[in-house]
Parts: structure tokens; C-alpha cells; sequence
């Protein structure tokens, strides 16, 4: 590379052509969106889990009340 074409470079052009690319890349979008759907998917299996523990418990309350 020629020394003039050196010195034409601007200082933060090679800084800012990192950043610029650092931003378009969207590799870490997917692991994002994965993670925002597991996070989904757990919530709502602690939401029926809860309900259906919450409705056995009432059950077998039930069941112990009858048999005493």
C-alpha cells in the first residue's frame, strides 16, 4: 500500500467500519429470539403446573375430608 493512500485514511474510518459492521451482523439476533422462546415456553408450563397443582391439592383435600 502506497504511503499517500496511508495518509488519506481517515483516523476513525477503520473504528467506524467496525462499528457499522459490528451492527449489521445479526448472528446473536437468533440466540436471542431462541431464548426468548424458551423463557415463553417455561413460563407457561409453570403457569399449568401451578394450576393443576392448585386443583389437586383441592381434590385430594376433598378426599381426606370425606374419609374422616
Amino acid at each position: 500500500m502506497p504511503l499517500a493512500a496511508v495518509s488519506e485514511k481517515k483516523p476513525g474510518a477503520s473504528r467506524m467500519s467496525k462499528i457499522v459492521a459490528f451492527l449489521k451482523n445479526e448472528s446473536g439476533a437468533t440466540a436471542i429470539e431462541y431464548g426468548l422462546i424458551a423463557a415463553g415456553i417455561s413460563v407457561a408450563i409453570i403457569a399449568v403446573v401451578n394450576t393443576i397443582g392448585t386443583n389437586l391439592n383441592t381434590k385430594f383435600s376433598s378426599i381426606s375430608t370425606q374419609l374422616k
